[in-house]
């Protein structure tokens, strides 16, 4: 896999597919690394014939990792104090739009998932030029009047780490956190979630650059403004038993970005689980042939 020099840092980069079909450029999110996404949504999604992007966010994965500067005081930060984040998500946006610049594409689909989701709707509003459609997946606008997560679902997410951060204590805590959103229709196999949570926390283990993920997205705020100026043809793909951003959030996206299309998915939760890869897949190809059909 490639890392190639874009906006002052550096991202790892893992490209699949014929290099003449479709670019999909793939936007994951808060904290973990391009591996994520799933193995049989890729498969789908290169038999639905794209050319797969996928590449660790700053701060994840073997992208540069930007330890100069401060660990952000999250816990201030929900108490409502002031928030000075390291970088925003528009800067992650740009990333976006620098990695395609380096692999010399001008116009790609484009598919965000969670933080992933929110980068995708901003690379869409601020560089319509570059986009050729948009999946936003189990995203939100960010407008503060939206459901927060459920308690379980906030704890997994802004519970403290444990003492012991050997690689068998954090496996074990992802886990812990994982079941809590995910989803409750379609169960994975513990075994192999356990496998995914000891290759991530080996390729690489960095609490501190999900803290800084995290500022950014705090400081983000409402997007809908931006949402409202999106002309790139849109689906919205959205787990109804998602625990963590709660359907009324991806429902709120859609209303808010022109002709979108909404697909909400009975019993998924806040995760890609293997059984539902054909219907993620289907909703990205589905985004991707609107706008072959447009002028």
């Amino acid at each position: 896999m490639p890392r190639l020099a874009v906006n002052g840092i550096e991202l790892e980069v893992l490209l699949e597919g014929p290099a003449e079909a479709p670019p999909l450029l793939l936007i994951m999110g808060l904290g973990v690394p391009l591996t994520r996404w799933p193995r049989a949504l890729c498969e789908a999604l290169l038999q639905r014939g794209f050319r797969l992007i996928r590449f660790d966010n700053r701060d994840a994965g073997l992208s540069t990792h930007l330890d100069h500067t401060p660990v952000p005081n999250l816990g201030a930060a929900l108490r409502g104090m002031p928030l000075e984040p390291a970088y925003t998500l528009d800067d992650m946006a740009a990333d976006c739009v620098g990695l395609l610049d380096a692999l010399a594409i001008p116009r790609a689909h484009i598919a965000g998932a969670s933080m992933g989701g929110a980068i995708a709707q901003i690379v869409a509003a601020r560089y319509p030029q570059r986009v050729l459609s948009l999946t936003s997946i189990m995203s939100s606008s960010g407008h503060p009047s939206l459901p927060p997560p459920t308690p379980a679902a906030a704890a997994a997410l802004f519970a403290p780490l444990p003492r012991e951060r050997q690689r068998d204590t954090i496996v074990a805590d992802a886990l812990q956190r994982y079941q809590a959103i995910a989803s409750p229709a379609y169960p994975e196999d513990p075994q192999q979630l356990q496998a995914m949570f000891a290759a991530e926390y080996e390729r690489s283990f960095d609490p501190r650059g999900v803290a800084r993920q995290m500022a950014a997205i705090l400081a983000h705020g409402d997007r809908r403004p931006l949402l409202a100026g999106i002309r790139a043809p849109t689906v919205v793909l959205h787990g109804a038993a998602d625990p963590l951003i709660p359907p009324a959030c991806g429902e709120d996206v859609a209303a808010h970005i022109p002709g979108a299309e909404l697909r909400l998915v009975p019993g998924m939760g806040h995760d890609f689980p293997a059984a539902l890869a054909p219907v993620i897949a289907d909703a990205i190809a589905a985004a991707a042939a609107r706008a072959t059909l447009q002028p």
